[in-house]
């Protein structure tokens, strides 16, 4: 790429475009370590965030594709290593590292991957409690570890203080490196094919977390699970934790402990024989001690049948008093239940019943008769007003005023004229009295007379 004259103007795209390629072909391929800050995951998939350390800061995009590779999930906080190349988002002049790889930095990276694949396992439920078998004390057990590592001399050292009765079985693997999950899961095979063996110890010595790494293998874990017989896991010390010590029946600190929780202590068998022996002799003398009591109490309780017969004999006086009292009670509540039932006859009795109704037929009578008298007072007054009324529309009051009414012989009344011929006879009421006539000459009402 030729340089720049010193009278050359660029515009802001032309020089955002030149220092891009100039940080794309100078840092094609760079590895850059440090903590992942204002991460974004947005829709499309792409991630956006800084890498930080104590002095400094850039940012990031690692695209789609990129992200979809990713065998763990970082977060915020976390330290990681990215192989990445420089480059430069024109549209705001921005430095930044477009990221092609990510894996946890340092000892960070198993810690991480240990606690995912310890939350995976347990949301499938293989460390749940319901599945967990119970330890017996073992007369053969099945040791699986290194055959020359100190771990297989402290368990044989421990059962062979506390009971040389318990057999060994030794089936040995590789305990660290990248063979020993595989042999470790074929002997945790091979000793669940033997029906003599109860219990089943995987362990080995301390070490540091990448020693220990075999113990974290998912195959071996699941191995583990699928156990037929119950497994003690003992890797490490106490303070080391592998998956197989969730997934185990039992965890055991260190591998002395295992060997003690699965064996019997042979003095503390003696012991506890001459604890027993101990209890039982203190059981028999306070038996003896009971018994005798007891015969000594019956011995007091026992009274001469004549005494007996004075307690009946004043039971039975006791009993006749209460019977007396008792009866007389009853008599009492008789007496007054009688009282109270002739109380109630005599309000029922047939007399106060008539007495009570003749009243009250008395004041009916006396109500009827003022319903009738306001009854047939308004019916006069309606009586009234109604002959007035009638009086008023009546034919005569017409009559009086000079009117007469034509009636046919047949009494029908005559209202046209032209329905009638001369000759014809008709009554004429009047006012006061009838007149008999004869039609002379009928007219309609428009001609003249």
């Amino acid at each position: 790429m030729p340089a720049p004259t010193p009278s050359a103007v660029f515009t802001v795209s032309q020089l955002n475009e030149r220092a891009k390629q100039l940080l794309e072909i100078s840092f094609a391929s760079v590895r850059v370590e440090g903590e992942l800050s204002n991460l974004s995951r947005p829709s499309s998939g792409h991630w956006y965030f800084s890498l930080k350390d104590s002095g400094a800061q850039v940012r990031c995009a690692m695209f789609r594709s990129r992200t979809a590779q990713l065998t763990f999930a970082p977060k915020e906080g976390d330290k990681v290593e990215i192989r990445a190349k420089v480059s430069l988002y024109e549209a705001r002049g921005d430095y930044q590292l477009i990221v092609e790889s990510m894996k946890p930095a340092g000892e960070g990276a198993l810690l991480l991957a240990f606690q995912q694949q310890k939350q995976r396992l347990a949301a499938e439920g293989l460390f749940n409690a319901e599945y967990k078998q119970p330890i017996p004390k073992a007369r053969r057990i099945a040791v699986i570890t290194s055959a020359t590592g100190a771990a297989l001399h402290d368990i044989l050292t421990v059962l062979q203080r506390r009971n040389p009765a318990v057999e060994v079985d030794v089936y040995p693997a590789l305990v660290q490196g990248q063979d020993a999950a595989a042999q470790l899961i074929a002997a945790l095979a091979r000793a669940n094919r033997d029906n003599s063996v109860d219990v089943i110890i995987l362990g080995r010595g301390g070490g540091s977390l990448e020693d220990l790494w075999c113990f974290n293998d998912e195959a071996l874990v699941r191995a583990v699970f699928a156990s037929r017989l119950p497994v003690v896991s003992a890797v490490g010390h106490e303070v080391d934790f592998t998956l197989c010590d969730f997934v185990a029946d039992l965890r055991a600190p260190t591998p002395s402990a295992a060997a003690e929780l699965v064996s019997d202590d042979q003095s503390s068998r003696l012991q506890q024989l001459a604890q027993l022996s101990q209890r039982l002799l203190r059981s028999q003398r306070q038996s003896l001690l009971t018994a005798s009591q007891r015969l000594q109490h019956l011995q007091q309780r026992m009274r001469h049948p004549a005494q007996q017969l004075e307690q009946k004999a004043q039971q039975l006086d006791r009993l006749e008093q209460r019977l007396i009292s008792v009866w007389q009670q009853q008599q009492q509540q008789r007496h007054w239940h009688i009282q109270q039932w002739h109380q109630r006859l005599q309000h029922q009795h047939p007399q106060t019943t008539l007495t009570a109704l003749s009243s009250q037929n008395s004041q009916l009578g006396s109500r009827l008769q003022q319903a009738m008298e306001r009854l047939l007072q308004q019916r006069q007054q309606q009586l009234g007003y109604q002959a007035q009324l009638l009086n008023n529309l009546s034919p005569l009051n017409v009559l009086g005023r000079g009117y007469a009414l034509c009636q046919t012989p047949t009494g029908e009344v005559i209202r046209t004229a032209r329905m009638h011929q001369p000759g014809e006879r008709v009554h004429t009421r009047l006012a006061e009295g009838w007149l008999e006539c004869e039609v002379l000459a009928s007219h309609s009402d428009n001609t003249s007379r």
